[in-house]
């Protein structure tokens, strides 16, 4: 999904627990939006100030005032935002209330990040802020990736990669001028942690400029000492 103009669909995050913040930003990275958290009420009325998100996930119990709260102040600013709230399993009322004050939805915790994911588009969709991407279609310079057909083509020349690499490749298409770090990409595409597991992440990229980069304008870099970042050739 993209915004109307094109541009990747803005989301702010708003939760106390950093760790539940980064684990929601990564994912949603993943998919390509451009996203940024905030770990209290006041924070994130600044952020959205600054950053104009379509949509923010909002926990109910923050630190200082409540997710509610915070809606208000974000719907004075931003009136078309939606607001997927985050409430606990047993806080009927905190479900009744946010949605009573103006909440599109939520989904309660502890809750799969696929559900967030679904509920996010949903409100999106429904309230015409975005339009789909050309139907699992990623594009980087001259190389293509159909992720229903699970082809790719660089300059419309037909490039065979096993599932790995298919695998990497887009992740790499997902992030594009985004540095991705060793560990990131092992977590996404081998979905183990990183630990002395650096070379299958460098053998794989290898792998990839092979099929993608010989004898034709680089798209795939080394950052030294950080880690790859799949941008146009220039």
């Amino acid at each position: 999904m993209q915004r109307a103009d094109g541009t990747p669909v803005r989301v702010l995050v708003v939760d106390d627990e950093p760790s539940l913040a980064e684990l929601l930003g990564s994912v949603l990275r993943y998919e390509g939006w451009d996203v940024r958290t905030a770990g209290n009420g006041a924070d994130a009325v600044r952020t959205a100030r600054e950053f104009r998100p379509d949509a923010v996930v909002l926990d109910v119990m923050l630190p200082d005032f409540d997710g509610i709260e915070v809606m208000r102040r974000l719907r004075a600013d931003l009136a078309r935002i939606c607001v997927l709230f985050l409430t606990a399993r047993d806080a009927v009322e905190d479900r009744v209330a946010g949605i009573t004050a103006g909440g599109d939805d939520y989904v309660t915790k502890p809750f799969s990040l696929e559900e967030v994911l679904a509920r996010l588009r949903g409100l999106l969709r429904r309230a015409s802020l975005t339009r789909a991407a050309s139907e699992g279609l990623l594009a980087v310079g001259d190389l293509t990736m159909d992720e229903e057909a699970r082809e790719v083509r660089r300059g419309g020349e037909l490039i065979d990669l096993t599932a790995t690499e298919f695998e990497l490749l887009r992740f790499l298409m997902r992030n594009p001028r985004r540095v991705l770090s060793k560990a990131q990409i092992l977590d996404r595409v081998w979905n183990y942690d990183f630990g002395g597991q650096a070379h299958v992440v460098e053998l794989y990229i290898s792998y990839l400029r092979k099929k993608i980069d010989a004898g034709r304008p680089p798209l795939i870099h080394t950052v030294r000492g950080v880690g790859y970042v799949l941008k146009p050739a220039s």
